[in-house]
């Protein structure tokens, strides 16, 4: 299962871990991803992603789970959600 948040793109980065003797040895810094279930309200239905903390606090500050989607780009977008953005435009435009 990659790290991969599936709204943002956000993934792992890589750093170094410093030490007193300025010792740098490789680590990775991973984003706060959870399992969460948000409401579509265009498609009336409950939708489960793989979302970084970020994300999600950037999904509630757009106004939800539909204006987000109409706004991000597909690049960043994973696979599923690139289908749930073109679901989306179908239903919208409907």
């Amino acid at each position: 299962m990659s790290r991969i948040c599936e709204l943002t793109g956000k993934g792992r980065q890589i750093g170094h871990n410093v030490s007193h003797a300025n010792n740098k040895t490789k680590r990775t810094f991973l984003p706060n991803l959870q399992n969460v279930t948000l409401m579509s309200d265009a498609l009336g239905r409950r939708i489960r992603l793989r979302v970084s903390m970020h994300g999600l606090r950037s999904v509630e500050h757009v106004g939800g789970l539909d204006a987000w989607l109409l706004k991000a780009r597909e690049s960043e977008l994973s696979p599923k959600a690139r289908r749930l953005k073109r679901e989306l435009e179908k239903t919208i435009a409907a």
